[in-house]
């Protein structure tokens, strides 16, 4: 029997206790498994080391070994199953030790081709209750039977493996959730931008390129498309597509309700998803296929439960869609869709203003014009009347009906002054604000000033000169309307980096959180065209007391 001096044991546990240090730092679960059947092996002089590691269910899940080649390894039926002496660690959780393994009852054998095996040692791995796996040594080399102090030390490891093995896992699924939460933000980011950029949008193109552009981008496809439901009917027209193999995309442009996956898309308003589509009979598109792409997947881009289109994507690579993945694009599907209801929302808003304008001028030319027409008409015949009679009657009839209908003209020269806008014609733009004030003067008959530097003295790119003039004239039309001004006020001046441009009235003024209809159309127009070129504009009034309209625009272009 080999016995080892205190010195001899004291020497091991403290190499054993450097390795376990170094053991325990590591946090890559295969290195440290990989490391500790190495410090088994050395530490007890075995020819063969193992380490099992087991489930949640006590199920061996991973088995690392050293010692046999790889040719023996390959001639094995299998690797060992956790029956035996190891399934015996596993039950009773304690150290065995054994001189000839074919002797002990526990024994079960070995799989076909198994190198022979005598003496054993296993130790199992735990932390308090919990059992990470087993240490498995067999043929202690130069000596029949593994010692007693050879089980002490392994037990030491054991331990320490023990803590390392659930460092690893902690770190493990530290890494997981770590990669779940950039995931999961990642998803948010997209879904942000997304709706950041439809928020920002009416337009309908916008809101379809916005959409595709960023799914793309995040799944990584080599094209995209979007149908849109038809305005009269339910069939789905192809409206955009992006990528690769346009012309086979657009060799199938319409699909009507429950047609190849776009149409069970539609009809359904559930996702489909295929990595097969080559074998499957319901996608119709055979120029598709043939261009080499073989995952699709659709989704609906609905609002309300209603489909208001379909969003489809391509890849020539094996792409799978995860859950979660399927669930961000059902997500991304739902804006685009309220996005698109609201820009035909937004639409038809737009059209039922110019009906109620319309329907306004209409009314305001019946119950104001034609009926001061017909006013001058009765002074008229009133006059004839007394003209034998009362000729002092007389005259004062005749000038009633020269100042009504001098009113009359008035009244048309506004509407035609609001319905038929002057053009900028690229003049100096004090030029083209002169040209505004006087016709502005000639069609109302209202006094009207100008103020501001000499022509040629301010140096505007056209677009931003073009927008501070239709500006002007939307305020002299406002004016016009509904202010029932004596004076208008137009100053236009220099100052750091932008032109600003006032028209002020002594009008009757209005409440801005009251203003009607016809009104906030022309007050939003002036505030579109100013953002457009970088500018602003700010409104002023009360009633009684006028309005003001203070715009300003960049001296330069600047980026948007």
């Amino acid at each position: 029997m080999v016995v080892l001096s205190r010195e001899q044991i004291e020497e091991r546990l403290v190499a054993l206790h450097r390795a376990s240090l170094e053991l325990v730092s590591n946090l890559s679960l295969e290195t440290v498994l990989e490391r500790i059947v190495n410090l088994a092996r050395e530490q007890a002089v075995a020819r063969y080391a193992a380490l099992g590691v087991i489930n949640e269910k006590g199920e061996l899940v991973k088995f690392i070994h050293v010692g046999m080649t790889p040719q023996e390894v390959q001639r094995m039926a299998h690797p060992p199953k956790g029956f035996g002496l190891i399934g015996a660690i596993q039950n009773e959780r304690q150290t065995i030790r054994v001189a000839e393994i074919s002797q002990d009852p526990r024994s079960v054998g070995f799989p076909p081709n198994h190198p022979p095996m005598h003496s054993f040692l296993g130790v199992p791995i735990m932390q308090g209750d919990l059992l990470f796996g087993q240490i498995y040594l067999t043929d202690k080399e130069g000596y029949p039977v593994f010692t007693e102090d050879d089980a002490r030390v392994i037990e030491t490891l054991a331990a320490y493996a023990a803590v390392a093995i659930s460092n690893a896992h902690m770190y493990e699924e530290l890494l997981e959730r770590d990669q779940k939460l950039t995931q999961r933000n990642s998803d948010l980011a997209l879904l942000n931008d997304v709706a950041a950029a439809l928020a920002g949008s009416m337009d309908i193109a916008e809101i379809l390129e916005q959409t595709l552009t960023r799914v793309m981008n995040y799944l990584g496809v080599e094209a995209g498309e979007i149908f849109l439901r038809e305005e009269e009917g339910d069939e789905m027209v192809l409206a955009l597509h992006h990528g690769e193999a346009a012309e086979a995309f657009w060799s199938k442009d319409r699909f009507s309700p429950g047609e190849g996956f776009i149409g069970i898309v539609a009809e359904s308003g559930l996702p489909l998803v295929t990595t097969t589509a080559q074998d499957d009979s319901r996608y119709l598109r055979r120029d598709v296929l043939e261009a080499g792409f073989r995952c699709i997947a659709c989704i609906p881009l609905s609002a309300r439960g209603r489909t208001m289109g379909v969003l489809g994507v391509a890849s020539r690579q094996e792409r799978f869609l995860e859950d979660r993945e399927l669930n961000l694009l059902n997500s991304v599907g739902k804006l685009a869709g309220i996005a698109i209801e609201n820009s035909h929302f937004n639409y038809q808003s737009r059209r039922l203003a110019v009906l109620e304008e319309r329907e306004r001028i209409g009314m305001d030319l019946h119950d104001g014009i034609i009926q001061s027409i017909y006013a001058v008409g009765l002074a008229l015949e009133y006059a004839r009347m007394s003209l034998g009679e009362d000729s002092d009657m007389t005259r004062e009839k005749i000038s009633q009906s020269i100042e009504g209908l001098n009113s009359t003209i008035r009244d048309i020269r506004s509407y035609i002054l609001d319905l038929r806008p002057r053009q900028f014609w690229g003049e100096d733009l004090m030029g083209g604000l002169k040209r505004l004030v006087d016709e502005y003067q000639s069609n109302t008959l209202n006094k009207a000033t100008l103020v501001g530097p000499d022509e040629g003295q301010i140096k505007l790119p056209p677009s931003h000169a073009t927008t501070l003039f239709h500006i002007c004239q939307e305020a002299l039309a406002n004016v016009a309307k509904h202010a029932h001004a004596r004076h208008t006020s137009i100053q236009l001046w220099k100052a750091p980096e932008r032109i600003l441009l006032e028209i002020s009235d002594d009008g009757q003024g209005f409440d801005l959180s009251k203003m009607s209809v016809t009104l906030g159309h022309g007050l939003s127009n002036m505030h579109t065209r100013a953002r457009k070129v970088g500018g602003d504009v700010e409104i002023t009034s009360e009633p009684g007391k006028g309005t003001t309209v203070l715009a300003w625009v960049p001296l330069r272009n600047v980026p948007l």
